[in-house]
């Protein structure tokens, strides 16, 4: 039964081996040759457009209040009153009053110079009624003095004829000569009259102006907030001493908030007009570039999901660069913030706040833009009418965060790629596909649709 089985396993591979032969020997067909075919590369591109480009630059800086006022000590004293609400971060009205100092001694010495000024008055008085009765001794003086010297005269006559004697001639001219002295002393009198005037009147003048310096002081001991304000520090407590010159209160203005924003100086170059010409007078400066430029600005508040923005007016830029990061200060406002905040939306511009400013110059009319993606170092590639691609050099006139402005050496309309062409060839067939959302993002970005970012 072993022998038997072998024998028809052998037979069988024998006429398997031969099937395979016929098999392997059978005539086959030759390959057929396929033509040679050109590769064609899809590519995303954008038809570059020509629209009017709002230049714009970003900055960051911290908001400050636009007027910070100090209350500033003009008088000594014992602080004998406080506002209650006067606390740091307190919002409290226009006038007022926030401290006020003892005016006890001010006031005491406000009484003594009005005293002193009405005795200078009666002095003043009795120098009149001195002049109304030396004037009026004068006249009697010398009424009595011609009287007297018409009498000399008949004496002298008298004693020419021997009819009365020496002596009595004499004793009429020494009566004559004491009128003489009175009249003289009298008119002397009158003469100093005006100079005594003179000094009372300038003890009265100075006495008035003590006066008017004793009433200000007495004003300066009650403290008033010249403007709606919020109270930023306070140094000095009730009962406790102010003196001189110290600063008590520190508040800042409500009306408007000002932000200092460092922008890089390339980039504030773009928001200027190529013909503007800026003026050789320093004071000219700044009004030329408002009027000039017409640059408007945005001060818009990032954090976690929430972006509010608050329109700004451009008002100067900084005196000096930052040597460290080569930026130059612009210096913004926002017109009452406080009267913008909306309850759960939009908070108030808290000094110190950290904020992102955005510049914006004139529209630059028809220029052609491109994404800053596509440009290779100053080249693009180009899909040209016959779908081949074209390495093209271009000219950039300036470049914002995600698009640049071309100058020269590319049409409107030219379809620019964007996608990724790490084996890119000039002249290769490529089957450009437009990318409408690209597009839109970059026609919405460089005429100031979105913000930037």
């Amino acid at each position: 039964m072993l022998r038997h089985a072998r024998k028809i396993l052998i037979l069988l591979l024998i006429v398997l081996g031969a099937l395979a032969g016929l098999i392997l020997l059978k005539p086959r067909e030759a390959p057929k040759r396929v033509p040679l075919e050109e590769r064609v590369t899809p590519v995303r591109v954008v038809e570059a457009p020509a629209v009017d480009v709002a230049p714009r630059v970003l900055g960051y800086g911290n908001v400050k209040p636009g007027k910070v006022w100090e209350a500033v000590g003009e008088v000594s004293g014992t602080v004998v009153h406080r506002h209650p609400e006067l606390q740091k971060g307190a919002i409290l009205q226009a006038g007022t009053e926030l401290l006020r100092i003892d005016p006890a001694d001010y006031r005491l010495s406000v009484a003594q110079i009005k005293a002193n000024i009405r005795s200078v008055e009666a002095q003043l008085g009795v120098l009149d009624v001195r002049a109304l009765n030396t004037k009026q001794s004068l006249a009697i003086e010398e009424r009595r003095l011609n009287l007297g010297r018409k009498q000399l005269g008949r004496k002298r006559e008298l004693l020419r004829r021997g009819a009365i004697s020496q002596s009595e001639v004499e004793q009429e001219e020494r009566s004559v000569l004491a009128g003489e002295q009175a009249v003289q002393n009298l008119r002397n009198a009158m003469k100093l009259l005006p100079a005594e005037r003179s000094v009372q009147e300038a003890t009265r003048d100075q006495l008035k102006a003590r006066l008017e310096t004793a009433r200000r002081d007495l004003s300066r001991t009650t403290i008033v907030a010249p403007f709606t304000c919020r109270i930023a520090a306070v140094h000095v407590e009730l009962s406790q001493f102010a003196a001189k010159g110290r600063v008590l209160i520190e508040a800042d203005g409500l009306d408007v908030a000002e932000v200092i924003a460092q922008t890089p100086i390339g980039k504030m170059l773009t928001l200027l007009p190529p013909e503007i010409e800026i003026p050789t007078e320093p004071g000219a400066v700044m009004p030329r570039l408002r009027g000039v430029t017409d640059i408007e600005a945005v001060v818009r508040l990032r954090t976690g999901d929430v972006e509010v923005e608050w329109p700004a007016r451009f008002l100067r830029m900084s005196d000096m660069v930052d040597p460290r990061t080569r930026t130059i200060g612009v210096i913004v406002a926002v017109d009452q913030p406080y009267r913008q905040v909306e309850s759960g939306r939009r908070p108030p511009l808290v000094k110190n706040m950290y904020v992102e400013v955005e510049l914006r110059g004139p529209p630059r009319p028809k220029a052609v833009v491109i994404p800053r993606a596509a440009l290779d170092g100053k080249r693009v590639y180009v899909a040209g009418p016959d779908d081949r691609l074209t390495r093209r050099e271009v000219e950039v006139q300036f470049a914002q965060t995600n698009f640049v402005v071309v100058r020269s050496g590319l049409a409107p309309l030219e379809r620019v790629v964007i996608s990724d062409l790490p084996f890119a060839v000039e002249g290769m067939r490529v089957r450009p596909v437009v990318d409408r959302d690209a597009t839109e993002s970059l026609v919405a970005e460089a005429v100031g649709a979105t913000p930037v970012r």
